[in-house]
Formats: structure tokens, C-alpha cells, sequence
């Protein structure tokens, strides 16, 4: 008597697991063709960059050049002062990127655990910035650097990059979510705020740091508007605006662009693995044991 509703709930089981089985292929077959699509323009620069330049736009594409041009690289170096746009890069790149962690995670510490009248009010209005276009404090912000004499300076790009009200706003978020009882325990010990800032709760604080390194780092990096409008002479030029070297009024050398681009895209993949790896080991070590 009960065979048969063993039988159904097996045969029940069986089509249960037929059917997750089926959907977890179809999700990745999903995921593989969108992070197919999402790699090929890149694997298409690669390739692009290695070519002649009646070779690039050749149909059907070839994917593997017949014979690599590794001169196009070193054309690209030589041809215009490329190695200095690299260094103004990283320069306005790193120094943003410090000098943002440490405002951020400043008033993120003030906003999250010192109390005072209308904290929540003022963070509200400060997060809400964010939601201004930046084409409408475009003219403000300009006229406020020509004021200032900053204006064909690279302190212009650094000092409008240290104020990140999303940089705030995540670390406020993540120090909310550290204990109070850790903090009332630094002051009994004796320690300042700023020593509790310092010593308990920024060595607590890799994800959050991980994370804003790379959202402002690669920001700073690909940042196209902000040179072209501050910046006038080439000497002080990004890599953003050199790259338009390649680009002329007749003519445009795509060999040596995709070469460029190539040679602008490896600083930004080196730290994003290496803050991934940092944001990892912080999630892992983070807590109170």
C-alpha cells in the first residue's frame, strides 16, 4: 500500500532536481555570454593594437594578428611625451585617492559615532550633493579654482576629488556597524577619538577602504572632463586628454590609440586585484573575537 506514494515522491524529487539542474545550466550559459560580450571589446583593443593599420578594420576579424607589431608600443612611448602624461596621471590618481580615504573616513567617524545636534540632519544634506549634476557645479566650481589661481594646475583635479560625499556615506554605513561597547572600552583605557579612530577602528575598516580605492582611484584614472577643463598646458596633460595626440582633425591612428589604451588600462587592473585581495583579507580578519 505505501509503494506507490514512495514511487511519487521519488519520481516528485527527480523532477525537482531535473528542473534546478536545468536552471542552473541556463544561468550560466546566461553568465558566460554576457561576460563574453563584456570582454570582447577588450580582447578586440588587444588585438587592434598589435596590428598594422590597414589590418585592423579587415573583414571577417582576426582575432590573432599575422605579424604582431610590438613597435606600435614603443611608438607610442616615443612619439609624444606619453611616459609624462603617465606620471601626471598617477599623481593626481594616488594623491586624490589618499587624501579622499582620509577625509571620508574622518567625517564618516564623526557622523557614525561622535554625537552631536543635528548629526543625522547635516549628513543628510551632506549625502544629498550627490544628487546634484555635475554639469550644474561645473561653472561654480571652475570659478571658484580660477579665484583660487588653481586653475591649469593639477591641485585644481586633487582638491575637487578629496570631498566624496558616497565616500562618506560608506564609511558612516560601515563604522555604524562596529560596536559601541569596543569604543566605550578604548575610552576607559584612555584613548582619544582620534587615537580610537586610528588604532581600533581604521585597522577595522579594510573592506570600506578596499572598496573607495577602487571606486576613486579608477575615477581619478579615467577621469576625462576634469583635465579638459582645468588643464591647458600639455606639459600637466592625463593620460586622457594625451591620448587625443592619436586623434587629429584628418586622421586617426588607431593602431597606435588601441596601443595607448592598452598602456593606460594596466594601473587600474593592478589595483583593482590588489585592493580585491586587501578587501578579502579584511572581511576575513574584521570583527571582535
Amino acid at each position: 500500500m505505501n509503494v506507490a506514494p514512495e514511487a511519487s515522491v521519488h519520481t516528485s524529487k527527480v523532477k525537482r532536481r531535473k528542473r534546478t539542474s536545468s536552471g542552473q545550466v541556463i544561468k550560466y550559459v546566461v553568465i558566460i555570454v554576457v561576460s563574453l560580450m563584456m570582454v570582447l571589446p577588450f580582447v578586440w583593443m588587444l588585438s587592434a593594437s598589435l596590428k598594422a593599420e590597414t589590418e585592423i578594420f579587415g573583414f571577417p576579424i582576426k582575432w590573432i594578428p599575422e605579424t604582431f607589431r610590438w613597435d606600435n608600443y614603443s611608438e607610442v612611448w616615443t612619439s609624444v611625451p606619453f611616459h609624462l602624461y603617465y606620471l601626471n596621471t598617477i599623481k593626481i590618481a594616488v594623491i586624490t585617492t589618499i587624501l579622499v580615504i582620509i577625509n571620508s573616513s574622518l567625517a564618516g567617524y564623526a557622523f557614525a559615532k561622535i554625537k552631536f545636534p543635528e548629526s543625522n540632519r547635516v549628513f543628510f544634506i551632506y549625502v544629498a550633493t550627490m544628487m546634484i549634476p555635475y554639469q550644474v557645479m561645473m561653472i561654480p566650481q571652475f570659478m571658484l579654482m580660477n579665484k583660487l589661481g588653481l586653475v591649469n594646475s593639477h591641485w585644481a583635479l586633487i582638491i575637487l576629488g578629496t570631498f566624496n560625499p558616497f565616500g562618506v556615506f560608506l564609511f558612516r554605513q560601515f563604522f555604524l556597524s562596529i560596536p559601541d561597547e569596543l569604543l566605550e572600552a578604548a575610552r576607559i583605557d584612555g584613548l582619544s577619538e582620534f587615537g580610537i579612530y586610528w588604532r581600533i577602528i581604521m585597522p577595522l575598516s579594510r573592506p570600506a577602504i578596499a572598496s573607495l580605492v577602487i571606486f576613486s582611484f579608477m575615477h581619478s584614472w579615467n577621469d576625462f572632463l576634469g583635465p579638459l577643463i582645468y588643464l591647458t598646458s600639455d606639459r600637466l596633460y592625463t593620460l586622457q586628454l594625451g591620448i587625443q595626440h592619436f586623434i587629429t582633425e584628418y586622421n586617426t591612428e588607431y593602431a597606435l590609440l588601441m596601443a595607448a589604451a592598452v598602456s593606460a588600462i594596466v594601473p587600474t587592473i593592478l589595483v583593482y586585484f590588489l585592493a580585491q585581495d586587501h578587501f578579502i583579507k579584511g572581511v576575513a580578519n574584521t570583527g571582535i573575537k
